[in-house]
């Protein structure tokens, strides 16, 4: 069965998200064991210490022999179908661990970004952290429902 973990820094505190992730990852598990690690949001003024704070626990939780998909600004725009097929070309692959990762207000470490295999944007705009989470979750279920020839995509 596909795995998949979310890396995510910072935790979701407001309950409209909560609900929302909560609703996706319950619709997920008919797909794939899903995973959700939060990282604590480092608190330093200093942004390159932080980030660098931040990319240690990061690493720590990336599982091995995971494709890593990094959320960046900078990452490629791809729609529902393209992430749909990139998951299938991983399985084809033989990977069947994904590992996406959500950096925290002041973006994701450098490092991070050259060691994920995909970079992906959501879009041009810039949306909160915690929303991205939502959005993520939202669009692995319809990509995996995709891939099922499921009725939720239209």
């Amino acid at each position: 069965m596909l795995s998949i973990m979310i890396i995510c820094v910072g935790r979701l505190k407001e309950m409209f998200y909560t609900d929302a992730a909560n609703e996706y990852i319950k619709r997920l598990s008919g797909y794939c064991k899903l995973e959700v690690i939060e990282i604590s949001e480092n608190q330093s003024s200093n942004i390159s210490i932080a980030l660098d704070k931040e990319r240690l626990a990061i690493e720590k939780n990336i599982p091995p022999g995971a494709a890593t998909i990094a959320l960046c600004i900078e990452g490629k725009e791809i729609g529902s179908r393209e992430l749909s097929d990139f998951i299938g070309d991983c399985t084809r692959r033989g990977t069947s661990k994904l590992c996406f990762i959500i950096g925290g207000s002041n973006g994701l470490h450098e490092n991070i970004k050259k060691i994920t295999e995909f970079k992906m944007s959501m879009s041009k705009m810039t949306f909160p952290h915690n929303l991205a989470r939502v959005i993520l979750l939202e669009q692995l279920y319809r990509a995996l429902n995709i891939s099922e020839g499921g009725k939720y995509h239209k």
